[in-house]
Formats: structure tokens, C-alpha cells, sequence
């Protein structure tokens, strides 16, 4: 099959080339070719999604495939460039995640840009007028303190209204409504709260990051799977926290919390990092996980077997999003496809359990 779409892609061009077709003239439809070349539409596609990469044609969404005008356009290949634009860079999971995108835009020869936000709303706007002063074909966001108004809205409309194709990761702007690659991380702290409960744990203490949606998620879920339990959420046992205080305020709240005379026997943590974090902490008051105290992390990071304490965790799927990402760009641009609400991609997370919770059932 390689062969022949490439010999059908070779034919289209030589077309082309002498003429057959003209400039922006509407080609047979896939079903049509697929007839007259006696192969599979799925072969045709091969061959007309390399020629549009190539720039050899052009696709109008419902209206079909045309030729490009070959006065405007380099007979080298094009270069196209896709942007990425995350809360971080080289922190935590999201190394993976970028190494995912840039893998398959390199094996599709486009262009990479990168720029970090480092949560902030201001440099987020930044990030985007930087890429769209340059010719930019697409854009991959994760979006900053998505559980917040955002006031960077209007650039990302007028990026709709420019027709560049835009996936969000991990979270999205819900007043866009956009395409999404996102983590059901309402089921991941339900499946959280579910596995300490089952272990005997009554008193359970949840630390979250509120100013992410992913975040808002996992507390909604892990409060569902309490609620479902018939337990009371016990005064001081949800610890809330912003991106300005994660390294200060889960800290205070948990030394605080263990100070009491009936402190909590496990602790769901937003992230893997907070859960060692949180290690830290019990090391430092000579308790230990799981003996004293059981800890579920989320992300299934390489932080979670970073210590000799393994985390029960939660999976996220960081270089296979990072995959899918830009895919969905890239797909988007060679076949003409405009991105929607209805592009949403949603990982289930699976709880890996691993030797930070324990059974008190048993005691």
C-alpha cells in the first residue's frame, strides 16, 4: 500500500505540473479517485494528505480538495510552526508531555516554539502576542489558573477568528468551549477517597490547588466518594492552596493538622509533588508512611518512586497527551479541519497502588 499511494501522490503531482489541473480547481473526490486509481479511499487520503501537507493542494472544509496555486507557494516544502505554551517547562510532568508533542511535529518536519507562563496571567498574554507576531500555523496551551476568570479570553478569539487550529491540555477555558485533551480528574479523586475508605480510613485529609481546575476536580470527586460514605469532612482536614503558597501553606496546615489530639490516618494530595512534599513533613515529625500515615498522590510522576516510599497514585497519560496533541494540530491543518468543543479527548486515570497506603482495617 505504501507504494501505491505514493505512486497515486506522484501521478496527482504530475498532473499538476503539466497542467491537468489548474490553479484552484476543485479534484475528484476521494471516491472518485479511489474508482479511477482501482484502490481503497483509505490509500487516496494517504497520498491527498501529503500533497496538502506539501502544499500541493488546499482542502475547504464541506466544499472539498483544490489545487493550490503554484505562483504562491515555495516548491520546497513549507515550513510550518506550532506553538506550545505551558505552565512550566522543565518541572514535573511536564518534560513528558513536551517530549510527546515534539516527537511527532519533528517526525511531521514542522517547527516547534515553547515558552513557559510560570502560572501567570500576565505572561500568559505575553506567550500568545510573542507567537502570533510570528507566522504561527498552530497552538498547543495549557492553560493558566483555569479555575479562574482569565482575562486573556479575547486573544484567544481573535486566534479563532485567524482560523489557527488550538488544542488545550490538562484544562480548558470553559467560556471558549475549545478542543481538549483533559484528565477526568473528578473520577481520580472519587477512585482516591474510594481506596482509603476501603482501607478503614475515617479521618482523611485532602490538600488541593484551587486555582486549576484540575484541582477544584479532584476535590469534588474525593468529597463525592466521602459524602457517598455517609463520613463528615472534619474541620481543618481540607487544606485549600493557590500557585503563590504550594511551597508554604500545605506544609503549615498539615504540621498543624498532625498537632491535634485526633490527627487524620491518610492525606489525598493534589499532585505527586505535594504528596512528597507532605513525606517531608511526616519524616521530619518522626511518623511513617504507611505505618502512621497513609498518602495517594496523583499524576503517577516520576516522583512518585522517587523515594524508598512508593505512592499510590493516580495515572496521567503525559507523553501520550503530549502525542495526541499534536496530532489533533496537525490533522486539523492538512485536511482543513476547523477545531471544536466537539475535539475533546478524556483519560480515565487508574489508581496504581503501591506501598504509601496500608490497611487499617487490620489493627
Amino acid at each position: 500500500m505504501t507504494i501505491k499511494y505514493k505512486q497515486i501522490k506522484e501521478e496527482i503531482k504530475s498532473w499538476i505540473l503539466e497542467g491537468i489541473i489548474q490553479p484552484d480547481e476543485k479534484i475528484q473526490s476521494e471516491h472518485e479517485l479511489a474508482e479511477s486509481f482501482g484502490v481503497s479511499r483509505h490509500t487516496i487520503r494517504q497520498a491527498l494528505s501529503e500533497l496538502v501537507h506539501e502544499e500541493w493542494l488546499y482542502r475547504q472544509q464541506g466544499r472539498g480538495t483544490f489545487c493550490k496555486n503554484q505562483s504562491k507557494r515555495n516548491l520546497k516544502q513549507i515550513d510550518r510552526t506550532i506553538g506550545i505554551i505551558t505552565t512550566s517547562i522543565s518541572d514535573y510532568i511536564f518534560p513528558s508531555i513536551i517530549r510527546g508533542i515534539e516527537s511527532y511535529l519533528s517526525e511531521k518536519g514542522y517547527n516547534l516554539i515553547l515558552a513557559s507562563t510560570n502560572h501567570d496571567i500576565s505572561r500568559e498574554r505575553k506567550c500568545l502576542e510573542n507567537m502570533l507576531g510570528k507566522k504561527l500555523d498552530g497552538l498547543i496551551v495549557e492553560p493558566t489558573k483555569s479555575a479562574l476568570y482569565n482575562p486573556n479570553l479575547n486573544t484567544y478569539l481573535s486566534i479563532e477568528k485567524n482560523h489557527i487550529p488550538y488544542v488545550m491540555i490538562n484544562a480548558f477555558y470553559s467560556e471558549l468551549q475549545p478542543a481538549s485533551i483533559t484528565v477526568d480528574d473528578e473520577l481520580g479523586g472519587f477512585k482516591a477517597g474510594e481506596h482509603l475508605l476501603r482501607l478503614g480510613h475515617r479521618r482523611i485529609g485532602g490538600i488541593f490547588k484551587i486555582d486549576d481546575k484540575q484541582g477544584v476536580n479532584r476535590m469534588k470527586g474525593f468529597m463525592r466518594a466521602l459524602r457517598e460514605h455517609n463520613i463528615s469532612i472534619l474541620p481543618g482536614t481540607m487544606i485549600t492552596f493557590h500557585t503563590e503558597d504550594r511551597h508554604t501553606k500545605p506544609i503549615q496546615e498539615v504540621q498543624k493538622l498532625l498537632k491535634e489530639a485526633n490527627p487524620p490516618t491518610a492525606f489525598f494530595c493534589y499532585n505527586d509533588e505535594i504528596a512528597l512534599m507532605i513525606l517531608n513533613v511526616l519524616r521530619d515529625m518522626q511518623l511513617r508512611v504507611p505505618e502512621d500515615i497513609s498518602i495517594v498522590g496523583f499524576d503517577d510522576s516520576q516522583l512518585a518512586v522517587a523515594s524508598e516510599v512508593k505512592f499510590t497514585t493516580l495515572t496521567h497519560p503525559q507523553t501520550e497527551m503530549g502525542l495526541l496533541a499534536a496530532k489533533m494540530i496537525v490533522d486539523a491543518l492538512e485536511e482543513g479541519k476547523e477545531l471544536s468543543v466537539n475535539d475533546q479527548v478524556v483519560y480515565e486515570p487508574e489508581l496504581v497502588i503501591r506501598n504509601s497506603t496500608k490497611d487499617i482495617n487490620k489493627n
